[in-house]
């Protein structure tokens, strides 16, 4: 059989890994959108590397958008396989991907305006709502830790992986010449004290390995201190500057991880009186999926909810709906929080907020996960003085802070720890994606010392022989 690395090839977006067997069998392992690249991210989004109408099947890892958001572009160009995934990353993705069709449609009609104006040729969506629909209608949901048939010669399995709610490790058995191997994708590592979920799930021997490598030369703060973090940023923006707070959070993880932290500060009564606002349909939609996954949660949460039946919600917390509700909060000179979509703050409405209010000196911008250099959150994290927003140029003059403590991706000891359960002698092939060439590098020096012998690091369209 054959991998080839179509997507988060030293990069940390865009995760694609085509696996063909030897019969001719196809299976597409995640099919996620590039995001934060520049002016490369819309030539990448365009093309697969290979025809979609040609994939067997499709097994996604997580809902994470840079690991589905091209699902429905898949379908739109001749997929019709079978998808599979856990029953929360089913649920996850069909809101992910339907509001990935509707910032694509918003986004794109507001640049266009600007490009009219131009006299530019109107830039055209990667795929609508109908094409989303169809792709969530090709699901099919596998339980966690049931070995399941899904071909004559193929076996899958999920573990939790511990990243997201329904994330996985993706376990494949397939039988080529009468031998069976099994090849392991890692999806994305969460950690293994984190503050919501239970840690990632220890797993059979591999043969094949594809680890993810985001902070493969890093390791995170203790998460314990974010309630006291988020205080911090909150009292001096918000009281002291009389100012914003503005936080791009992913709809999805991190999101639920603040406002579990500020239920927490409410809890032992010492949340300010500062109106948080959550500017997301779809972040409000995810918490309340969250809730209904609470087997998911780790025993600390569940023994929190036998008296705090609700551990997102406290009394200056609100959901904003609508598009008027949004552009209402720029008008609004009064001190509030707005935890906004999305992460890398290169989409969605949080980028009219920064847009709106990078000029403010009693502006703060306050970054809580991994951020791609390219984006508006990594040019920000940078140090950038100005930066071009909807193709215009704005002086950073708002703080720009950041939080490291709240990534949901592992850090080098929560991946080697991943790996703990595996003899390194049996595995014959451990290749390194999602992440940056230079983290990838220190991470595989680090790895070889621990004697895994072969440990490779694809670039984009790369193809391997697996013996």
């Amino acid at each position: 059989m054959k991998l080839t690395f179509h997507g988060a090839a030293k990069t940390v977006t865009g995760s694609k890994h085509l696996l063909t067997l030897k019969n001719g069998k196809q299976i597409l392992l995640d099919c996620g959108l590039f995001q934060g690249m520049g002016k490369q991210t819309d030539e990448l989004n365009a093309s697969f590397g290979f025809d979609p109408s040609t994939i067997d099947y499709l097994i996604l890892s997580h809902a994470h958008i840079d690991h589905s958001g091209l699902i429905p572009k898949l379908v739109k160009e001749g997929f019709r396989g079978a998808i599979y995934a856990t029953p929360a990353t089913g649920a996850l993705a069909e809101i992910l991907l339907e509001d990935s069709a509707i910032i694509q449609r918003d986004d794109t009609k507001f640049i266009n305006k600007r490009r009219a104006k131009k006299g530019l040729p109107p830039f055209e969506p990667l795929y609508d709502l109908e094409d989303a629909a169809m792709a969530i209608s090709m699901f099919t949901f596998i339980e966690y830790n049931q070995w399941t048939k899904i071909d004559a010669d193929v076996s899958i399995c999920f573990t939790d992986a511990g990243h997201i709610i329904g994330s996985a490790a993706v376990h494949l058995k397939i039988v080529e010449d009468g031998k069976t191997r099994q090849l392991t994708f890692s999806g994305d590592v969460g950690r293994y004290n984190d503050a919501i979920l239970r840690s990632p799930a220890p797993f059979e021997q591999a043969d094949y390995i594809i680890l993810e490598s985001t902070y493969g030369n890093k390791l995170h703060d203790e998460v314990f201190g974010i309630a006291d973090t988020l205080l911090k940023w909150i009292e001096q923006t918000c009281i002291e500057k009389k100012g914003k707070l503005i936080i791009p959070a992913f709809s999805v993880g991190r999101t639920q991880e603040i406002l579990y932290a500020l239920n927490q500060l409410e809890n032992e009564n010492r949340l300010p009186n500062v109106p948080v606002y959550v500017d997301s349909p779809l972040s409000r939609e995810a918490t309340e999926l969250l809730k209904q996954f609470p087997e998911n949660f780790n025993s600390r949460v569940q023994k929190i909810m036998k008296t705090d039946h609700d551990p997102f919600e406290f009394k200056t917390l609100h959901f904003i709906k609508t598009v008027e509700e949004s552009k209402q909060l720029n008008e609004d000179g009064r001190p509030c929080v707005i935890i906004s979509a999305s992460g890398m703050a290169d989409a969605g409405r949080v980028k009219h907020h920064i847009m709106n209010n990078i000029t403010k000196e009693s502006t703060t911008i306050l970054m809580v996960g991994y951020c791609d250099p390219f984006s508006l959150g990594g040019r920000l994290m940078a140090g950038q003085k100005e930066v071009k927003i909807f193709g215009e140029f704005y002086p950073v003059n708002a703080s720009i802070g950041v939080m490291r403590s709240m990534s949901a991706h592992g850090d080098y000891e929560d991946l080697c720890q991943f790996l703990s359960g595996q003899n390194p002698e049996l595995v014959q092939k451990l290749f390194l994606v999602h992440g940056e060439q230079d983290v990838q590098i220190d991470f595989a020096a680090r790895l070889r010392r621990k004697h895994f012998k072969e440990v490779l690091i694809p670039d984009l369209h790369e193809t391997f022989l697996l013996d």
